[in-house]
């Protein structure tokens, strides 16, 4: 759907039409009915890059799977799970949000945005067998974790995941498994979201609008944009621009010119899906499986077999298998994109980088170029009995990893998902990589409580906020709090109906 409005003079511009952008947006016009909010987006259609279903694992991701969360053992054994609490507690953020927008009509059929799948973590081999088990210990002994099972015994794994135990030898298994995992349609809820917001008084969305330039002007922005149907450009101005554009967002944030954006650089990573195509093998299976990365590999590519429900009906997917590209953005992305973000400021930082990353650039290359053959040895890891006339390739979407100076000689095969905010707090723009999409409730409500501090400081604006995220203030991480979690966890999921 093509979206043309156009408003003068908006408090808000949102560049990128993903789930940033539309949980910003909804949740600032739910705090602040009276705020005049514009929408640029350079596709046709909202939230087609990293957000929509088919660019993403839709993992709502809580680190009940995600094995690298989790480092590997400490010296006495245990495994140190303090990530994996506080990614649950902002996908719980992120699910409370969602479950006020069904309840107060921002979203209708919450079917067509997430549903329940249990989350699986799989490993084989003894070493990863034991790393599960302390792992599962560690976890289990949370309040947020308490129903995770643990097994070693092949049959039970056969009745969670039947795929996996089919044509396996010998080799020592174990599995973890949790049934209040989701499965999640970002796009989805980001197209419902910002629909609802083209609706309200004083909003506008703009698709097909590329942004074209940046400029300060007096204590807010001009922005200026070029409609790519007809090829005419306007500029509004702006006290507050947040920059949510996915793999685009740094360009945009160079273009304005901030300090905080000096020595900024991005690595694009692209990926690919194996696609089931045999409805009987896609019917046998319903969970999120997550095994162990590659050393080499980047965040995006840890490898699973993913139940996903998209266009109305249960789908298998495999990977993601990395790609090699020089393109911030899938669908409207440019080969010159990596090129035309090398600066004087940041390019020592990124052959620094580039340099001590020689392992990923040539693991990347190799993964964009493997047979089909290649890539059904690592599906056999988890399904030794697929066979590859059931299966097809496909592209996903493009990831971009900000790279700062700070980082150094670090690699860039790390997980984080960040905002740069300026110090005037009039721009923000998003960067980095997982878990992304799922932490986007939380991570826009800081935008908000750092940007726009005035909205909590009135009694009924903490009112508001408490009603579209109760736990805003709430640590539930801590023991004393459990019952407040369970409590407001219960309500959300019968909301969404994940039950």
């Amino acid at each position: 759907m093509k979206y043309s409005r156009v408003i003068d003079s908006p408090d808000v511009v949102l560049i990128g039409s993903g789930i940033m952008s539309a949980n910003l947006g909804a949740m600032l016009k739910c705090l602040s009915p009276a705020k005049r909010i514009q929408v640029y987006e350079v596709t046709d259609d909202l939230a087609q890059e990293s957000s929509h279903g088919w660019n993403n694992a839709g993992t709502g991701h809580a680190g009940i799977c995600e094995l690298s969360y989790t480092p590997n053992r400490e010296p006495d054994g245990t495994v140190n799970v303090g990530k994996v609490i506080d990614i649950f507690e902002q996908f719980e953020q992120s699910k409370q949000f969602w479950s006020y927008a069904v309840a107060h009509g921002l979203i209708d059929n919450a079917r067509e945005c997430i549903n329940p799948v249990p989350h699986l973590s799989f490993v084989h081999g003894q070493d990863q067998v034991e790393f599960l088990r302390a792992r599962h210990a560690g976890m289990s002994a949370h309040h947020f974790f308490r129903s995770m099972e643990y097994t070693t015994d092949r049959e039970t794994i056969a009745q969670w995941a039947p795929l996996l135990t089919e044509g396996r030898g010998s080799e020592p298994i174990a599995a973890t498994k949790m049934d209040g995992g989701t499965d999640v349609n970002f796009g989805a809820i980001a197209r419902k979201l910002l629909h609802w917001l083209s609706t309200q008084d004083g909003c506008g969305i703009a698709s097909g609008h590329r942004v074209t330039d940046i400029k300060p002007a007096g204590s807010g922005w001009t922005v200026t944009a070029r409609n790519l149907a007809t090829g005419e450009t306007h500029s509004v101005t702006t006290k507050f621009i947040f920059i949510g554009a996915g793999g685009g967002s740094l360009p945009l944030l160079q273009k304005a010119g901030i300090p905080e954006a000096k020595g900024l650089g991005g690595f694009p990573i692209g990926g690919q899906w194996l696609v089931c195509d045999n409805p009987e093998i896609v019917a046998r299976h319903r969970a999120k499986v997550y095994g162990q990365a590659q050393p080499e590999a980047p965040t995006m590519a840890v490898p699973h077999l993913d139940t996903r429900l998209l266009d109305g009906k249960q789908t298998l997917l495999f990977g993601p298998f990395a790609a090699w590209t020089t393109k911030f953005l899938h669908r409207k992305g440019s080969p010159l994109d990596l090129p035309f973000s090398i600066r004087p400021d940041n390019l020592l930082t990124l052959i620094k980088i580039g340099l001590s990353n020689l392992g990923l650039i040539r693991y990347l290359v190799q993964q964009g170029t493997q047979s089909m053959a290649e890539r059904m040895r690592v599906l056999h890891i988890f399904y030794p009995a697929a066979k590859a006339s059931d299966w097809r390739l496909i592209d996903a979407g493009i990831r971009v990893q900000a790279i700062k100076k700070t980082d150094g000689e670090a690699g860039i095969v790390h997980y984080g998902t960040e905002v740069i905010t300026n110090q005037a707090r009039t721009i923000s723009a998003l960067l980095g990589a997982s878990p992304g999409a799922s932490v986007s409730v939380p991570i826009v409500r800081q935008v908000i409580e750092k940007c726009f501090p005035e909205i909590l400081e009135s009694a009924d604006g903490r009112a508001r906020m408490s009603e579209i995220l109760p736990t805003w203030n709430v640590d539930t991480r801590q023991p004393e709090h459990a019952d407040t979690f369970e409590r407001v966890q219960k309500r959300t999921n019968e909301i969404l109906g994940l039950g």
